[in-house]
This record gives C-alpha cells, sequence and structure tokens, in this order.
C-alpha cells in the first residue's frame, strides 16, 4: 500500500507500520480517486452534451468551439493560483474549495442555459466559472502527492488517480449518453453537480479536520535556470493541451461521423483501455525503480508508452513546490488549441487537420521531454509539514 508520509524539520518518513497514517492514506486515496472521477465528469458534460445543445439553441462549429473553449481561458488564471495556494496551505483544502464552487457551477448550468435569450454568453461565462474553479485541482493534487508520497510509490499513486480521470470521462460518456437521450441534457448536469457537491461534504466532514501547515520559501528563479523544469513543462503543457482537445472535441466527431452509431460505445470504448493500461503503467513504473533504474529513464519510458511520465516529473524534480510548478503556463496551449480546433473544423470541414495538429503538437513535447528531461530534485528546500489527527 501507499505510504502518506510526515514532514518533519528533518523529512522523516513514518513508518510503514504505523496505522494511523496507514489508513488515513487509504481514505486519502479512495477519495481523490473518486475526486478525478467527478471532476471529469463534470469538465465532459458540456462536451457530451453539446451536439444537442448546439442543435437547441441553434449553435455553429465556431460558436461551439467558443462556449468549450471558455473552460480553458478560465483554467489559465488559476493554475499557478492554485499551486501556490496549495504548496502554502494545504492540497486538501483547496481541493475542498475547488470541488464544492464547481459542483454548485455544474448543477446550475441549465438554469443558466433557460434564463434569458442569450444563450451563448451565458453557457461560455459558465466555461469560463468552471476553468476557474477547476483550474487549482491538478496544481493541488501534485502539491500533495509530492509531499506526501515517497518516491518510489508516486508513480502507481498518480497513475492510480489519472485513472480517475478515465472512469470520469467514461461514465460521462456512458451513463451522459444514456440520460441525455432519456432525460435531456439537462438531467447530466444535475446529476454531477449533486455527486460532486457530495464528495466535498464527505471530504470536509471526514478528512479536513484538523489538519495544520507550515510554509516555506521556493527559490523560484534557480528553478528556471534548469533544462529539466524547462523540459517537464514544456511537454506537460504539450500533453494536456491535446488531450483537453480532444476531450473536447471527440464526442462531436463521432456524433458526425457515425451517426447511426450507438452513443454510448463512441463516448465509453476508447475509455475502456486507458483505465487499465494508467494502473499498469503505473505499477511497473514504480517497479523499476525499486529495482534500481534510474528514475529519469522509467519517466521517459513511461512518457512513451503510456504517457504517465511528465506528470509524475514534477514531483522528482521540485517535491517543495510542484503545486506551482505544475500550474505553471500550462493553460496556454490549451486555450489556443481548443478554440483554433473550431475554428478550423468550421473553415475547412475537415477533422484530419485538427488531428494532425495534435500529432505534431504532441511530438513536439514528446521529443523536448525526451532529450532534455531529468529527474534530479532541483527545489533544494527545507521544508516542513505537520499532520495533527
Amino acid at each position: 500500500s501507499v505510504r502518506w508520509k510526515q514532514f518533519t524539520a528533518k523529512s522523516d518518513y513514518i513508518s510503514k507500520s504505523c496505522l494511523p497514517y496507514r489508513s488515513l492514506a487509504r481514505k486519502w486515496i479512495v477519495m481523490l480517486f473518486m475526486g478525478t472521477c467527478f471532476l471529469y465528469c463534470a469538465r465532459m458534460a458540456m462536451p457530451v452534451c453539446a451536439v444537442s445543445m448546439a442543435a437547441t439553441f441553434h449553435w455553429s462549429k465556431i460558436d461551439s468551439g467558443v462556449v468549450l473553449g471558455g473552460f480553458f481561458w478560465g483554467y489559465c488564471l488559476t493554475q499557478i493560483l492554485g499551486g501556490h495556494a496549495s504548496d502554502r496551505v494545504g492540497g486538501e483544502r483547496v481541493l475542498f474549495f475547488s470541488a464544492s464552487s464547481w459542483a454548485l457551477i455544474t448543477a446550475g448550468t441549465p438554469l443558466l442555459a433557460h434564463l434569458g435569450s442569450h444563450t451563448l454568453a451565458l453557457m461560455t461565462v459558465a466555461r469560463f466559472l468552471m476553468g476557474i474553479l477547476q483550474g487549482v485541482f491538478f496544481p493541488s493534487l501534485a502539491s500533495l502527492c509530492s509531499q506526501r508520497v515517497v518516491e518510489g510509490e508516486r508513480g502507481f499513486l498518480m497513475s492510480t488517480l489519472q485513472s480517475g480521470t478515465h472512469l470520469g470521462t467514461l461514465l460521462a460518456g456512458g451513463l451522459g449518453t444514456l440520460m441525455l437521450d432519456r432525460y435531456g441534457w439537462e438531467s447530466m448536469f444535475y446529476s454531477i453537480g449533486f455527486l460532486s457537491g457530495l464528495w466535498a461534504l464527505i471530504v470536509w466532514q471526514c478528512l479536513l479536520k484538523g489538519t495544520a501547515w507550515s510554509l516555506s520559501r521556493i527559490p523560484w528563479l534557480s528553478l528556471f535556470k534548469k533544462p529539466p523544469v524547462w523540459a517537464m513543462v514544456f511537454a506537460h503543457m504539450c500533453m494536456c493541451s491535446t488531450s483537453y482537445t480532444l476531450l473536447s472535441w471527440l464526442p462531436t466527431y463521432f456524433k458526425e461521423s457515425f451517426p447511426h452509431a450507438t452513443g454510448w460505445v463512441y463516448n465509453v470504448v476508447p475509455w475502456l483501455t486507458a483505465i487499465p493500461s494508467a494502473l499498469v503503467g503505473g505499477y511497473v513504473s514504480d517497479f523499476l525503480i525499486n529495482r534500481g533504474y534510474g528514475v529519469a529513464s522509467v519517466r521517459k519510458i513511461m512518457q512513451v508508452s503510456v504517457r504517465a511520465g511528465v506528470s509524475v516529473n514534477v514531483q522528482d524534480l521540485t517535491p517543495s513546490c510542484a503545486g506551482a510548478l505544475f500550474g505553471e503556463f500550462l493553460w496556454f496551449l490549451g486555450v489556443v488549441l481548443v478554440s483554433l480546433s473550431g475554428y478550423l473544423i468550421e473553415v475547412t470541414q475537415s477533422w484530419s487537420v485538427v488531428f494532425a495538429l495534435i500529432t505534431l503538437v504532441n511530438a513536439t513535447g514528446l521529443g523536448v521531454f525526451l532529450i532534455f528531461g531529468g529527474a534530479r530534485r532541483v527545489d533544494l528546500v527545507e521544508y516542513s509539514r505537520i499532520i495533527e489527527i
């Protein structure tokens, strides 16, 4: 099982046999897995419902691109802020605030859509707010895991949490399609909003009370002089922006390209393989590191095989400020790529241009990471964390 570690001034680890901390670790792993699942359910609600909403409100592809891209304009504003806040006050608290807020926005989206005649503007604002509130989640997760999980166990933990995103995408695509056909697109937003709010309430009641945190100073100037840091940031930016583009547009692509296919098939099947591959990749990663293989080499192998190296690499390089660094520049390419894809589809009437662009961006990010990436810690900051139970 994954060890949850407590930092003192000397960075001592908690013994694996310490039952209270093993119990705490299990609870947090389950809750974080569920949190990433609900996060992606909420994020995928609009892409899954986009075709139905476009037909109802008479949106063009450019209009749909504006609405879907609005998420990333909000996302860009809180990536860095969320990481800084998590490194200073604790990722748990930021996660709770994020989830409780996006739950309200998700549940309120149908009400906003029918509020007046300016549906396009209102939905863009709703997606913008969703982006603001979800933008802090993964930087907070990176901060939490980098400071609570030992190096040889981060790969499997992060892959487990990453599989939660795939499960969320799968549930949004599968159950969401069924709900959309039977009860209308509004039911999907109501259900996801309720479940996300319930998750946030459980986190607050069961896990947050009694935690305390100390602060640390981060040598930002020296960090950004390190090539491995820039390689990680750039590769992560390329990887996430292309993932966001696919998540935003794939439901529309399948709906238009295969209009007679059963909706839940193309919204579910692609993600069924993602969950086991993420778990296996994380297990293999930790296995190789614990057997003595170089951490940098393992991260690169995992990035090539299952795209699971960069997201953990930030915790290798800068565990004391992983949350803040996780959010640096991540937003920029996602904002551009999602909106640009809608424009290209509308103008060229071809999806192949978008897929070619995604391939180019992914290949560029991977190449930079393979050449310049590393795993040696570069922050060199003494920091502490105190957990009170």
